[in-house]
């Protein structure tokens, strides 16, 4: 009893801080608001006692993560996503800061001494090495992601397969039509027609490889470290004959003796890791002909004023690295930029998705929400509610700016007209 007592204190201190519209379920069933007039229909359900002293002594997002996955807490009545926009962001991250440790450390004293939730299991548990020439397993990391399951992707992604920011007209566009455009508007900067070879780094599920092969008539080759996506783009591709090649293959192994005539790199480039992106723009270069076009599709951060200070890891780069993409590392759109000029290109044009991708993590969540039965059925439960928080977590970084995406269209440099037309 003094337990529910000391949580319910806590919790109204709490919610005079946060003021969030939605409310609280402690393990006894007890419903207690996290704001003025809070919604209780949508809940945070805490299962455990464990779980408040687990947060208290370490209150970290990493922490909040693993008493999620160990199921001492959950949502009830919405997805992570809704649930992350019931309250102001910054609310939140200044609750540290803001509320009476006192008050905290006298109601949280019963709770310090409870157990700790078990590991989920889903963590990266492998040695992550920062170069990839020494020793540094790219495919096993790679794996760790992508091989989950192809029809638990499925669940979510849409026709085409495409887990990168669509391009929407609106904010009611479907996910599908989206999709295409993206591919459109790829292929439309890469200027592909008929007869080009096309180099797709990390084709996925084979989505833009078919489309270019299809629509445009040039012949694609794709490389993937993912031996599930390989098998289902290889089936999407098939009815092209020898016009697209796909390979389980390490970029860095491409032979330059049979240069390419474009090069797309749709949301692959967040793996390779900062310390290894001059290997990646030199062999861009070496692969590509003078004056083909380059595509760069990544998502980045925002630089920090004290560039010595930007890799030093936020609290949401720390929960990806060790449970959605291990090794994966965000640059910003100014190295981006530099990294391209030093290894032999010239920018062409630079435009955000920030937006676009914010609606397509919006579009997966209800997507992967809507059939979460399905989904745990197919991967788990516990990786299914993992999925829904990642997608929230992102999806609320790319609203408030601290996550971009952008297209790069770069042009491997020649002296003279780029042949590119004046307007874009």
């Amino acid at each position: 009893m003094a337990q529910i007592e000391r949580a319910r204190a806590l919790i109204a201190h709490i919610a005079e801080h946060l003021r969030a519209d939605l409310s609280v379920e402690l393990w006894n069933g007890d419903v207690l608001p996290l704001g003025p007039g809070a919604r209780a229909d949508i809940r945070i359900r805490i299962a455990s006692p464990a779980a408040i002293g687990r947060l208290v002594r370490s209150p970290r997002l990493t922490t909040l993560v693993e008493v999620y996955l160990a199921g001492d807490l959950d949502i009830v009545g919405a997805s992570p996503l809704d649930a992350l926009g019931r309250w102001d962001h910054l609310n939140a991250v200044h609750l540290k800061r803001n509320v009476d440790r006192r008050i905290v450390l006298r109601n949280a004293l019963p709770f310090l001494a409870a157990r700790a939730p078990a590991d989920a299991g889903l963590r990266f548990t492998d040695r992550v090495r920062r170069l990839a020439g020494r020793g540094r397993d790219d495919q096993s990391m790679i794996q760790f992601h992508y091989d989950v399951s192809n029809a638990f992707y499925a669940l979510f992604l849409g026709q085409d397969m495409q887990y990168s920011a669509a391009v929407f007209a609106n904010d009611a566009d479907d996910l599908d039509a989206a999709q295409q455009r993206k591919l459109a508007l790829i292929c439309a900067k890469l200027r592909l027609r008929p007869g080009m070879r096309l180099l797709d780094i990390g084709c996925g599920w084979g989505g833009l490889a078919a489309y270019a092969a299809d629509h445009h008539g040039v012949t694609v080759h794709g490389v993937t470290l993912s031996a599930a996506q390989l098998a289902e783009a290889r089936r999407r591709t098939a009815r092209f004959g020898d016009r697209v090649t796909l390979e389980l293959r390490d970029y860095r192994t491409l032979d330059a003796s049979e240069a390419y005539d474009a090069i797309a790199q749709i949301g692959m480039f967040e793996h390779v890791g900062i310390d290894n992106h001059d290997i990646f723009f030199a062999q861009m270069a070496r692969l590509l002909v003078p004056g083909g076009l380059y595509l760069h599709q990544a998502t980045t951060r925002r630089a920090t004023r004290d560039l010595t200070r930007f890799r030093r890891q936020s609290a949401y780069m720390k929960v990806i690295n060790r449970w959605i993409f291990p090794g994966g590392e965000l640059d910003y759109l100014g190295m981006t930029a530099t990294n391209l000029e030093r290894w032999g290109f010239e920018v062409r044009d630079v435009e955000t998705m920030r937006e676009h991708y914010h609606l397509t993590l919006k579009a997966w969540s209800e997507r992967l929400y809507a059939r979460r039965d399905e989904a745990a059925a197919e991967a788990g439960l516990t990786r299914t509610r993992l999925w829904l928080l990642y997608f929230a977590l992102s999806a609320t970084g790319f609203w408030r700016g601290v996550l971009c995406d952008f297209q790069t269209l770069a042009q491997k440099k020649i002296t003279g007209r780029s042949g590119l037309p004046p307007l874009r």
